[in-house]
């Protein structure tokens, strides 16, 4: 009897809190008065500190009362008859995730850990696999592996659907639980299943976990002046660093750069000012990308501001099915502003921005707030970036030719030589070598990187077209 009288005035108190936030909802949207302010995101990895945004106009609209009766009558028949007891938190807190869970894929309520989780994100290291992930129908997928991970170097691909982690099924455990389960002990394996397009059965890979530290950019020369530039997420410090590689590359080049291919393929996005400020390095005016919501603090425009850090070199962008938000912000923008060509295949296509509202007890809110644009006004939400020109997924391999058995007119007994040039043979054995050494160069970049390899025969194309244009004139 005891029992039950506790139930039922924990109920009213429960009906009461309900009807008390659905009858005044400014009161459940004040953020906690002594938390942090929260922050605007464009996910998959968060962001930095923004104002915090008034409380919604609440429209004059009827509360759905039966609703919210139907609601504390579930909570009371768990409480009641359930085959295990579950504590009132715990109910809770499964029902806000689902309120949540039920709006879009990347809405969700955080706890403690999983709040720390995120803001570990945004600085480069934390503990797990370093894989980005979302949700599709119940099932876990993989927006992208990180570059230098062990998912990475374990083979996981973007677009692989995650089914079963150890011996437990991820279908509708949950996006948070999911992570929860990848990140652990550094050194410590879990085994993945995964369901990949193109394999006839599921794939059991088992991957060790390790401290994942993110270098987010890095760089190096294709071929002289010619500058390949690699963003794998975009974080907090990535503009601090991305802007102080190409400064340091120009000048190790010492003259301008010919040309530059940024890479932004398999990026799953991170931090929207990070996106800006990779944008802003090519950009001398303009706008970079806005946002719209409903609320006022949603409504945002970021525009470009001098020097373009590369001199007006051409610029080629590689993005692929992996490459998402913020990076999908930097390749709609380029493209706008027709300052780059984009090459690659169909981006992923998350065009929604996400705000960070911290909440009492260490949790928090990730509440999408937004659509963001590319400069023309485009929308990427379920459509992506759709490359200038398409590069399929395609592997290749060198044909090994014998050199002994190729025959030029170098090779003819008696051949004429350059006219005035007494050392015509040497010239062309040195030559010789020099080609031998560039193909060779080529090649290997060919069959370890198609697409980058197509990309620097592009901007090569684009300098010597340039170059005939300028003596014509």
């Amino acid at each position: 009897m005891h029992t039950n009288l506790s139930h039922q005035i924990r109920t009213h108190l429960l009906l009461s809190a309900a009807c008390l936030i659905f009858l005044n909802p400014a009161i459940a949207e004040q953020p906690a008065p002594d938390g942090p302010k929260p922050t605007v995101e464009t996910p998959a990895t968060e962001n930095t500190a923004s104002q915090t945004p008034p409380p919604a106009e609440v429209k004059g609209e009827d509360v759905p009362l039966e609703k919210i009766r139907a609601l504390v009558e579930i909570l009371h028949k768990i409480k009641n008859d359930y085959v295990e007891e579950v504590s009132d938190d715990q109910l809770l807190e499964d029902a806000m995730k689902g309120m949540l869970a039920g709006l879009d894929p990347h809405s969700n309520y955080l706890d403690g850990k999983a709040y720390e989780g995120l803001q570990e994100g945004t600085t480069g290291e934390f503990g797990g696999l370093g894989i980005e992930v979302g949700v599709e129908d119940g099932f876990i997928k993989v927006i992208a592996p990180i570059d230098d991970t062990p998912a990475a170097r374990a083979g996981i691909q973007a677009g692989d659907l995650i089914i079963r982690l150890d011996d437990t099924p991820v279908k509708g455990i949950g996006l948070n639980e999911a992570v929860k389960r990848m990140r652990g002990k550094a050194g410590s394996p879990i085994e993945i299943t995964i369901v990949r397009e193109g394999e006839e059965k599921p794939l059991n890979i088992t991957i060790v976990r390790d401290v994942i530290k993110i270098r987010s950019v890095k760089s190096r020369f294709l071929e002289p002046g010619f500058l390949y530039l690699r963003v794998s997420t975009f974080q907090s410090r990535t503009s601090e660093d991305f802007r102080s590689i190409i400064q340091e590359r120009v000048a190790e080049n010492k003259k301008p750069l010919s040309g530059v291919v940024l890479d932004l393929r398999n990026n799953p996005g991170g931090v929207l000012g990070a996106a800006v400020a990779v944008s802003d390095a090519f950009l001398e005016a303009g706008k970079i990308v806005y946002t719209e919501g409903r609320v006022k603090d949603s409504q945002l425009e970021f525009n470009a501001k001098p020097p373009d850090l590369v001199a007006g070199a051409p610029v080629v962008v590689l993005i692929n099915e992996g490459s998402a938000s913020a990076s999908e912000i930097v390749a709609g923008a380029l493209q706008d502003r027709k300052r780059a060509v984009i090459m690659g295949r169909q981006s992923f296509g998350k065009g929604s921005v996400q705000t960070i509202f911290p909440m009492n007890g260490d949790a928090a809110l990730k509440l999408t707030t937004a659509r963001y644009y590319t400069p023309s006004g485009r929308s990427i939400q379920a459509e992506g970036i759709t490359p200038d020109i398409t590069i399929d997924k395609v592997k290749l391999s060198a044909i090994q030719t014998a050199d002994a058995n190729i025959i030029k007119e170098a090779n003819l007994s008696g051949h004429l030589t350059q006219a005035n040039d007494q050392s015509a043979d040497d010239q062309d054995a040195s030559n010789a070598n020099d080609d031998k050494a560039g193909n060779n160069k080529r090649e290997n970049l060919a069959t370890s990187d198609y697409e980058v390899y197509e990309a620097l025969n592009l901007l090569k194309g684009m300098v010597l077209l340039q170059a005939r244009t300028n003596q014509s004139q």
